[in-house]
């Protein structure tokens, strides 16, 4: 009986793991790439040339020659729960069901946390680029300004082949509320939205709003650690739709049920996800940072 309580939940967590009206909705989930908790991302050859008004045969040919990126799953395991026998008998819910619903809605928080810092570039280059905003002065920081997502939105065109369709944004709530400040038509779209995305098409992008921030390094640029306790600053952050892919892997259920130990008469709960979110190439990545004052 506990191995089918195990099982039941392992699927349920399964079942209703789809981070509901959050961006991660756009990125393409991919779990046939996944076998033993490891994910093999195809990649493809060189793209053939194209011929207008060719008068020369035979064309040449060549072999597409495609290779594979092999990636480890990240896994990711909550702390344990107690619910004793004593709760139970006293709540008018099943607490231990509630605290299962909990734990999934935890790792879907902190999964699309990690994906969206993975996506970020590591700091800005050619390939990535990630522009600083050059609104009025708040506190620390300069505003966002809609003139910075038209520029950006030039930079990004440069890197998809002017191939708009597929690049989503999420932004800061900072940032959010600098363009509401400012932009009356991003304002009327962000007050009609009826899911987590805020614009279909606000500059060319989908536009969503985190409520998690990759930080950067002030004097260097670089991108700090995740869950890193050092003070950074904040950026938006921008991705290809086909550029990325997400996956989830193995589910385990942890429990020792109340009957099974007699001293504490309680019940302890925990699970483990394998999963991930990840870019397997640069095109279409980048960000903005508040601008230091």
């Amino acid at each position: 009986m506990p191995q089918l309580k195990n099982e039941l939940a392992e699927r349920e967590m399964i079942r209703q793991f789809r981070h509901a009206h959050s961006w991660l909705g756009e990125v393409p989930s991919k779990p046939k790439w996944v076998n033993n908790d490891v994910i093999k991302i195809p990649v493809q050859g060189d793209a053939p040339d194209v011929l207008i008004n060719n008068t020369v045969y035979p064309i040449v040919k060549a072999r597409r020659e495609d290779d594979f990126i092999t990636l480890s799953l990240n896994k990711y395991d909550t702390t344990n729960t107690i619910v004793t026998d004593d709760e139970l008998y006293a709540l008018p819910y099943e607490k231990i069901n509630d605290v299962q619903v909990q734990h999934r809605e935890e790792l879907e928080e902190k999964t699309a946390q990690h994906a969206l810092y993975t996506f970020a570039p590591g700091a800005d280059s050619a390939d990535t680029p990630i522009i600083e905003t050059t609104g009025e002065t708040v506190g620390a920081r300069k505003r966002l300004r809609s003139v910075d997502m038209i520029n950006f939105s030039k930079e990004m065109k440069k890197k998809v082949g002017g191939l708009m369709n597929g690049l989503v944004f999420v932004l800061t709530p900072d940032h959010v509320a600098d363009l509401l400040i400012e932009d009356l038509s991003f304002k009327t779209q962000y007050n009609n939205r009826a899911t987590g995305m805020i614009a279909a098409n606000y500059h060319g992008f989908r536009i969503y709003e985190g409520n998690y921030a990759p930080t950067y390094n002030s004097a260097t640029g670089a991108k700090l650690a995740f869950g890193s306790a050092t003070a950074g600053l904040e950026a938006s952050v921008c991705f290809y739709k086909r550029s990325v892919a997400k996956a989830m892997g193995t589910v385990k259920r942890y429990a020792r049920l109340a009957e099974d130990d007699p001293e504490m008469r309680e019940s302890t709960l925990g699970f483990r996800v394998y999963w991930i979110g990840v870019p397997f190439r640069t095109e279409g990545m980048g960000g903005i940072v508040d601008a230091v004052v």
